[in-house]
């Protein structure tokens, strides 16, 4: 790839990506064509995805906040025809895990909202962390068993946090319902009170909602094939964790810019998209 397409444009169309364009709206403003795009973020996509499963390891985390996103590939669900299902059509969630303090995604998983991807979601986050940790969920029922069985009974101090909502009128069919309460169940060993909560990893999902036209409601910027849907979050959750500096790690930083990568302690440095176009090469 690199022998066809010069190098600064290979940034400039990753730089494109990484703000949330779509590949149609990337090779439009790089001035390539969309074969070229897709190829790119196929190639790039595949490389963030094994430095994240080989590099995001022994997270030094205390308090991890887990989540989940929703999507489509195609169409949604109650649109799929019976012979489209299983074809990787219809509504598609990404699962996320965020470290309260560096604000790190820890794991993450793209999948069908099932027990299936909950339990594999779990046990790679599990697996991903250095020492015990508090936990903290929304109130869905499939995480009880997930979490039991990646963190064995009392191996984590697991809590949920479940939010109780108003009617919606038919004048906020678009918006969320008010929330009336909380409420936080503490499922097994002894999480803080205070540290159970979801709003960090909520505010991250807003974040790529807002920052990837695939996740944006209401429009038809949705991703047309899961393939390339994979590849797009997982170069968007690299520049993420390496590149993007956060406002509040570089305030705690007394100005240094941070990423969260960086106050984990997975890197030195905040990455260019240069550095991700050197995962290509092993650098």
């Amino acid at each position: 790839m690199a022998n066809v397409l010069d190098r600064s444009k290979q940034i400039q169309i990753l730089r494109a990506l990484c703000e949330g364009n779509s590949i149609r709206a990337t090779a439009r403003l790089v001035g390539v064509s969309k074969d070229t795009v897709q190829k790119l973020l196929r190639i790039v996509g595949a490389h963030c995805k094994n430095y994240h499963e080989r590099h995001v390891v022994n997270v030094e985390a205390k308090s991890v906040q887990a989540d989940e996103i929703w999507s489509f590939v195609g169409c949604k669900e109650a649109q799929l025809y019976d012979d489209e299902r299983g074809l990787g059509r219809g509504d598609v969630w990404t699962w996320t895990a965020l470290d309260h303090d560096s604000k790190l995604i820890i794991s993450y998983r793209v999948g069908n909202r099932d027990m299936a991807n909950a339990e594999a979601f779990m046990l790679d986050l599990s697996e991903r962390l250095s020492h015990r940790v508090q936990l903290t969920t929304d109130g869905l029922y499939m995480y009880f068993r997930a979490v039991e069985k990646a963190f064995k009974w009392n191996g984590v101090d697991y809590a949920m946090l479940i939010k109780i909502y108003g009617s919606n009128s038919a004048e906020r069919r678009y918006s969320p319902a008010k929330v009336l309460g909380i409420e936080k169940n503490v499922i097994m060993g002894n999480p803080k009170e205070a540290d159970i909560s979801t709003s960090y990893v909520e505010r991250q999902n807003l974040s790529m909602r807002m920052a990837n036209r695939r996740f944006t409601r209401l429009t038809n910027a949705f991703s047309k094939k899961v393939e390339y849907h994979l590849y797009a979050v997982a170069l968007y959750f690299m520049h993420y964790n390496y590149c993007r500096k956060h406002q509040t790690l570089t305030k705690a930083a007394n100005g240094v810019h941070t990423t969260p990568a960086m106050a984990a302690k997975l890197t030195d440095h905040v990455w260019s998209i240069s550095d991700l176009l050197d995962l290509l090469h092993g650098n």
